[in-house]
């Protein structure tokens, strides 16, 4: 283990290093301050559970443009720099909103202030999971390019560490320290983050414009998607026809882009280089994600969130007002989700990942559904009838269905990963992570939206025991969906 720690250092260097695994624990720590918020939203504010689930969806909205980010950066460097400028930025838009709130009692008090501050906080934490992500692409590239899974590595357990420690210690501060304290405290690390962004080097770049009757061919950048599409069919004689049309279609294309892409002068100078790098992302993006091989499978993944409502946040109400959970439990029962989820990826990528996609999306969403009727027991007090108490109860449920999600969220990634072509797969699988932030904070306004027509709010759980059975019925709905996804794809190849 130190002997890999070594060599990861004479290869990146240590600031890097430290940078990275900074970043990757505060974003995993962020449960400890984000719990916090939890309990300011329904025991300060009064907020009723659909309310603070619409607060809390509007402040989580910026993980789903994500690509807006990497864009940004891409095309735009401030003074010749594209990353520790855009990082130095989103680490102070991630520390002020928690300053503000920890010295302001009247912003931490109040809706609409508190949800635009929470929202600004999460553009810069989204920002920064960006611009880092981008920083390790561009590190592991030629010569450093075999240590790139350890440096993932390296990034996943920082984080990981982040969340049991954020975990552990959230609870615990909520019920010794006041709400105030703890969003100050919190803010140590977004500026310990921003004292070590500079410490890391980024060497100048220069965008230079076309020449006059130069041009961008997307059909470049998005020849691998081609094969993707080919890989779907089984007859080779479609396979060939299909070769031979898309040869065609972007040779018909090809003066089009050129069109669009090449730089005339006018008037002596050419037009900006920074622009003509934004077009080509934006055009090269958007073609890329309209081929059915990449729109189909996103479409299930985004299914499987918004056609399932979120009640988490009701579930949180109910658990801590009725059932009494101290946040302390709360908390390590988080911990136990986050143990979970390592070893539903351990699991996933030990037996699981030579099955097809299909098979293991199918079985994932059966188990969830069947984890929701656990919370249809515990709102029918049937486990007390059992002698479980509503405790073991909650800490089952939160060790399997974190687990449970990995096998999910696990093909979702290697699935995105095999689909970006060369070229944008930065971009691309910035956008993908959107779509599938997007779905969830969409599943979340759902299920706003059904504690809202049923009536359940902070105190009267009556109709939770229904809002949950519709929940079960609705995890069945991704499954008529299937056929979305590639029919041989599986953990290896797609």
């Amino acid at each position: 283990m130190i002997g890999w720690f070594k060599q990861l250092h004479t290869a990146f260097g240590a600031s890097f290093l430290w940078l990275v695994c900074l970043v990757y624990f505060t974003q995993g720590f962020r449960s400890f301050v984000w719990t916090a918020v939890s309990y300011q939203l329904k025991d300060n504010l009064k907020l009723s559970p659909s309310a603070s689930q619409f607060v809390t969806s509007i402040a989580f909205f910026p993980w789903s443009v994500k690509p807006l980010y990497g864009i940004l950066s891409d095309c735009f460097p401030i003074r010749g720099r594209k990353r520790i400028p855009y990082l130095t930025l989103a680490t102070l838009l991630s520390l002020l909103p928690w300053l503000i709130l920890g010295l302001s009692d009247f912003l931490r008090n109040t809706r609409i202030e508190l949800m635009i501050l929470l929202t600004l906080q999460n553009l810069g934490s989204a920002m920064a999971d960006v611009v880092i992500d981008a920083m390790i692409a561009e590190a592991v590239r030629l010569e450093r390019a075999s240590f790139a899974g350890d440096l993932q590595s390296v990034s996943w357990l920082s984080m990981a560490f982040g969340g049991i420690c954020g975990s552990l210690l959230g609870g615990y501060a909520l019920d010794n320290l006041r709400i105030d304290m703890i969003f100050l405290l919190f803010s140590v690390l977004p500026a310990l983050q921003l004292f070590s962004c500079g410490l890391v080097e980024e060497g100048s770049v220069q965008v230079k414009a076309f020449p006059e009757g130069s041009a961008f061919n997307g059909s470049d950048m998005t020849s691998g998607i081609i094969d993707e599409e080919e890989q779907f069919s089984g007859e080779k004689s479609k396979i060939s026809t299909l070769r031979r049309k898309k040869s065609q279609k972007n040779t018909k294309r090809a003066p089009t882009t050129e069109k669009i892409f090449q730089a005339p002068e006018k008037n002596g100078s050419s037009v900006s280089p920074w622009y003509q790098s934004l077009k080509m992302a934006t055009y090269t993006l958007f073609r890329a994600f309209r081929q059915p091989a990449i729109l189909r499978p996103m479409a299930w993944f985004f299914l499987a969130h918004v056609t399932v409502p979120n009640l988490s946040t009701v579930m949180f109400y109910y658990q801590t007002e009725f059932l009494k959970l101290e946040a302390s439990f709360l908390g390590t029962a988080r911990v136990l989700g986050w143990l979970s989820l390592m070893i539903g990826t351990l699991t996933y990528n030990r037996y699981l990942k030579k099955m097809r996609l299909r098979h293991i999306l199918m079985f994932t969403q059966v188990c969830l559904a069947i984890l929701t009727v656990l919370d249809m027991v515990l709102v029918s007090r049937a486990n007390v009838s059992l002698g479980i108490s509503d405790k073991v109860t909650v800490l089952f449920g939160s060790a399997l269905s974190d687990g449970i999600n990995q096998f999910k969220f696990m093909p979702f990634l290697i699935l995105s990963g095999q689909l970006c072509p060369p070229g944008v797969e930065g971009t691309l699988f910035a956008l993908f992570m959107s779509i599938n932030n997007l779905g969830s904070t969409v599943g979340s306004f759902v299920g706003a939206g059904l504690a809202s027509v049923l009536n359940i709010s902070s105190g009267s759980f009556d109709n939770l025991f229904l809002g949950i059975g519709i929940q079960v019925l609705c995890t069945f709905i991704p499954v008529a969906f299937i056929f979305l996804i590639p029919k041989e794809a599986t953990g290896i190849s797609a």
